[in-house]
């Protein structure tokens, strides 16, 4: 029975980091430079869940947090300090490949797979008590 918690754990751990990074992709949906000091927009990064745990056990984990290497769209904006400077696409700002919707959907099926993790362990926990209960 403690096994199941563990993979209910597993599950709420990679749900946040799932919903953390969606967080991070909103909150980045309008930068166009990054903070590494890389030229070109924020990319938006998406949690790579693998199963097990990572030592071996059942569960999930995020294997990693990966960037999309999708482009973002050009938009003419000549005036912006991040403007293309040169060449035929002179005056446009690539902004971020992140897409509000997307990432708002995605948020809601975190945060559902978040809630069915706490109705398992809750439901184990109950389970739990009851045989302590039978036993004692």
């Amino acid at each position: 029975m403690f096994g199941s918690l563990d993979i209910s754990t597993s599950g709420l751990v990679a749900q946040r980091i799932r919903l953390d990074t969606i967080a991070g992709n909103i909150a980045n949906a309008q930068a166009t430079s990054r903070a590494d000091g890389q030229p070109g927009p924020y990319k938006r990064r998406m949690a790579l869940f693998s199963t097990g745990d990572g030592r071996g056990g059942p569960g999930v984990h995020v294997r990693e947090v990966a960037e999309d290497p999708s482009r973002g769209p050009m938009i003419y904006k000549p005036e912006h300090p991040d403007a293309i400077q040169t060449g035929p696409q002179r005056g446009y700002v690539e902004y971020p490949n992140v897409d509000h919707a997307t990432e708002m959907v995605n948020a809601m099926l975190a945060s559902r797979a978040y809630e069915a993790n706490v109705t398992a362990m809750e439901a184990t926990k109950d389970m739990i008590s009851s045989t302590l209960r039978l036993l004692a």
